[in-house]
């Protein structure tokens, strides 16, 4: 969109951000945790931490392609990644990840992550130091 670039028709790097929380809200609710079932059970998806690498900069009318995954989960905390690249060449032109955890409002506590989560993606569970094999 025009608004997302500078007068050289460069996108701005915030922009990339508010593209990948879109991207982020949309897999969130393939992973159970849609907007509705947030605002009813008042269980939110709460950013921690974003890491981003901007590796090639975007253009105005350049038509963008946002891939995002889960990556990983532990008890409490799971991490996204996401790649962002221009359709055209597929040119990878951002890559991030974030960490989240499910905090329950309005008590604004952190709670485990659900068990069905265990059995779904066990195969992306992280295993802490201190936990025994």
């Amino acid at each position: 969109m025009f608004f997302d670039t500078d007068c050289g028709g460069v996108v701005h790097n915030i922009a990339y951000l508010r593209m990948i929380e879109t991207a982020r809200t949309r897999l969130a609710a393939t992973l159970g945790l849609s907007l509705k079932q947030m605002a009813e059970t008042q269980l939110f998806a709460v950013v921690l931490r974003t890491e981003i690498d901007y590796r090639k900069s975007a253009k105005l009318a350049d038509e963008l392609v946002i891939h995002g995954k889960l990556e990983s989960i532990e008890r409490v905390r799971f991490w996204c990644s996401f790649e962002m690249r221009r359709k055209s060449d597929d040119l990878l032109l951002i890559t991030c990840r974030q960490s989240l955890a499910l905090v329950q409002m309005p008590q604004g506590r952190p709670v485990r992550l659900p068990e069905d989560w265990l059995d779904k993606y066990a195969h992306l569970l992280l295993k802490s130091p201190k936990s025994k094999v």
